[in-house]
């Protein structure tokens, strides 16, 4: 039995433009832009700013412990330094349901919420806070229930609890409704007006910035803390952040109908019938270990980490293997962000760019660098950067695009260098934040060093020059669980400090680990 299922990409593009009154004949009238917002704080100028990362949080409690508050107490020493929290998606897991907020986000991250000390009266779909936090939705915060699981969670509730209470799976009885309590969450939810006069007043209130591109949101901490759209940029000391949502633009190519695609889907069709074996033992081995007892608590939190590689790989080839899928690309959003980046590079006063989204196209977690979907977000996002660096020329005066990208989806903490991939994504920092709270994996065995065939040849394109992740055997395992502090420095090309924070689950106890800091 799946898990979970992923909706296609159409219908996560059309729900998530219908939340927002995508091009209403309202908006249009007043000329505003649904992809940008200003962080109305009084420090948008200031040239140096601090900032945090997380990814991957929305965890449960591990049998125990709770990695996510963990980390959330890791950055409470920085709360007032630092100016907003980036969130690289997976909100919520394992479907994004909306029942879960409460446990999963609104309870870990209490201190930056306004009325935060009295958590459990806030309502996930009221949320404001006082430290902005700016996500983009991972793929959990898009999946739904299968149909078959919902019946069976519905009306098997005893067993349904018995089952996460073995593997805390929190699956709730909802899904994601397609991403709906993300935009519930999150999002300037419009459609929720429903007279045009309402929905005017809302406007007029709210999206009041005057731009070059027309109004757009005026982000207030502590009082209006929305975002307009699922993408989208804002500009902060002279730094243009771009929020991308990799969901809609990570479909594989089907398998071509050739002799060769044929033997690669046998191929794939054996492997994802042996990990639907494996994944019916892993059920079977979970079900009579005893979650009180801290031998057993250990070994059921190394199940469930197999079961949702498994689950996550069965997705990626059944996405391979879909005979009527009709592959579709969110072509608008990725025209945007080519847009975006030649606009801010003819902008005088912008010094430097920084891209967040879920999926990394460069990571050597152990079972991401082979997924058709890293592939497919690599390549997409080289056919932007190779159109924009063909657009602005000598511009860049041999600088990268950007200057630094930031992801999730990856159950790690790693840190990576692009080399000459034969693209304009060549000599490009990247990091990937996505061990905050949901549980980690190892690094792949191949190691530090990732290679693609060009030619005849095998090129390197990337190196990891730092990896943190789940690590060691049975009583010596390492669970180093972390989020990030940057610190922005410098003028015109700006610099970028990067401080790990990392809480470490060690034979059942927690400890601070101090990882070095590095420059960008």
């Amino acid at each position: 039995m799946k898990l979970y299922s992923d909706p296609a990409i159409a219908k996560k593009i059309r729900k998530m433009q219908q939340r927002v009154k995508w091009q209403d004949p309202l908006i249009l009238e007043r000329r505003i832009d649904q992809t940008q917002f200003v962080l109305s704080d009084g420090h948008a100028d200031d040239p140096e700013f601090s900032f945090l990362v997380v990814g991957d949080s929305g965890s449960g409690t591990h049998k125990g412990h709770n990695p996510q508050r963990q980390v959330a107490e890791l950055m409470l020493p920085h709360h007032h330094e630092c100016r907003f929290m980036l969130h690289t998606g997976d909100v919520i897991y394992l479907v994004g349901s909306k029942e879960y907020y409460q446990q999963n986000f609104i309870q870990p991250y209490q201190e930056f919420l306004v009325g935060g000390e009295q958590p459990k009266k806030i309502a996930y779909d009221k949320m404001v806070f006082n430290l902005p936090i700016l996500p983009v939705p991972g793929n959990h915060d898009y999946y739904d229930l299968p149909l078959l699981f919902g019946l069976v969670s519905i009306s098997t509730l005893p067993i349904r609890r018995l089952l996460q209470s073995r593997l805390d799976l929190d699956v709730g009885l909802y899904g994601s409704g397609t991403g709906d309590a993300y935009a519930r969450a999150f999002l300037d939810y419009l459609c929720a007006f429903k007279f045009p006069g309402d929905l005017a007043r809302h406007l007029d209130e709210h999206y009041t910035i005057k731009t070059d591109t027309g109004r757009c949101l005026s982000y207030q901490p502590g009082s209006f803390t929305r975002l307009p759209n699922r993408y989208y940029t804002f500009r902060y000391g002279g730094i243009d952040f771009f929020a991308l949502d990799s969901n809609t633009f990570n479909d594989p190519p089907p398998l071509p109908k050739t002799q060769a695609g044929d033997s690669d889907r046998r191929i794939l069709e054996k492997r994802r019938t042996n990990l639907e074996q494996e994944k019916q033992q892993i059920m079977a081995d979970s079900a009579i270990l005893n979650p009180s007892n801290s031998k057993d608590a250990e070994q059921l939190d190394d199940l469930q980490v197999k079961l949702t590689q498994i689950e996550e790989i069965i997705v990626d080839i059944e996405k391979q293997l879909d005979p009527n899928k009709t592959l579709l690309t969110d072509i608008e959003q990725l025209d945007w962000l080519k847009q975006r980046l030649i606009e801010s590079w003819n902008t005088q006063e912008v010094r430097g760019r920084i891209i967040f989204f879920h999926h990394p196209p460069y990571v050597t977690e152990a079972t991401k660098w082979q997924q058709a979907q890293t592939l497919a977000i690599r390549n997409r996002l080289r056919g932007v950067f190779d159109a924009v660096a063909a657009k602005l020329g000598s511009l860049t005066q041999n600088r990268p695009l950007v200057d630094l990208v930031i992801n999730g989806h990856a159950h790690c903490l790693e840190y990576l260098q692009t080399a000459d991939t034969g693209h304009a994504d060549s000599h490009i920092p990247w990091i990937v934040c996505g061990g905050s709270g949901f549980s980690l994996r190892r690094q792949r065995p191949e190691g530090a060093e990732l290679t693609e065939v060009r030619g005849d040849e095998e090129k390197l394109v990337a190196r990891s020059q730092l990896f943190l992740g789940r690590s060691g055997q049975g009583s010596h395992k390492h669970r180093p669980y972390s989020c990030l502090r940057i610190d922005v420095k410098g003028d015109r090309q700006p610099k970028f400090i990067v401080r790990p924070l990392v809480a470490e689950w060690y034979q059942r106890e927690w400890c601070d680990r101090e990882i070095a800091g590095f420059e960008i």
